[in-house]
């Protein structure tokens, strides 16, 4: 059997993604240039810790199996499944689009499994910025919460281009997903009713609301 030819890419993506990689470079040179920016160079990785897609999987289900509070029950239920979508999303565009992360870019032991081996989108930025639209839109925390919110995305988002994980185009196509996984969470958003009853049939308890409770 022949082999698959290879994707042919088209000559103006190729220009675009050449003046992409450039201007990358120019920006972390530059920012590099501040002594603020290079002593925050050792919180990169918290921050990149902070938004990984298996912890923040892991956590959830931990906190939505420990906490099973009746009126928690909507909004744990719902991020998982926004984190669900935003780790399938994340995985068939990195999939498909196969870029390479940038040259720079030091192997990550916990980003090296599967499509994200790839650059574009970023998953942490697409992370973020979902993060940020549920606690702002979908499930509103306190008004004084939305500054250290938008604070901590932005920081992730700006850390994954100062780590050289990612261009600037994978950013902003995470961040372009995140807003998306927003959007698409909204129009699939699952009642508190039927969350319960979803919570009960995995727990075994009955909590008061859901549509089989007894």
């Amino acid at each position: 059997m022949a082999e698959t030819e290879k994707r042919k890419v088209p000559d103006t993506l190729k220009t675009i993604l050449r003046y992409d990689a450039e201007i990358t470079k120019r920006f972390v040179i530059w920012a590099n240039n501040f002594l603020t920016l290079r002593t925050l160079r050792t919180h990169y990785k918290g921050l990149e810790i902070s938004c990984h897609g298996i912890p923040w999987f892991a956590f959830w289900i931990a906190f939505t199996w420990l906490f099973n509070n009746p009126h928690l029950v909507e909004m744990q239920v719902n991020i998982l499944l926004g984190l669900l979508l935003d780790i399938l999303l994340v995985a068939v565009a990195k999939a498909y689009f196969r870029r390479k992360r940038p040259a720079l870019n030091k192997d990550d032991a916990m980003g090296q499994m599967g499509p994200d081996v790839f650059s574009f989108p970023s998953g942490h930025a697409s992370r973020a910025i979902f993060v940020v639209y549920f606690f702002t839109r979908l499930y509103p925390l306190h008004i004084l919460c939305f500054g250290p919110l938008i604070a901590w995305a932005s920081a992730v988002c700006l850390s994954r281009i100062l780590m050289s994980r990612h261009y600037i185009l994978d950013v902003a196509g995470g961040i372009l997903l995140g807003l998306f996984d927003g959007v698409l969470l909204e129009l699939l958003w699952i009642s508190e009713g039927t969350a319960k009853s979803l919570m009960s049939i995995v727990s075994d308890d009955k909590i008061d609301g859901g549509e089989y409770h007894v």
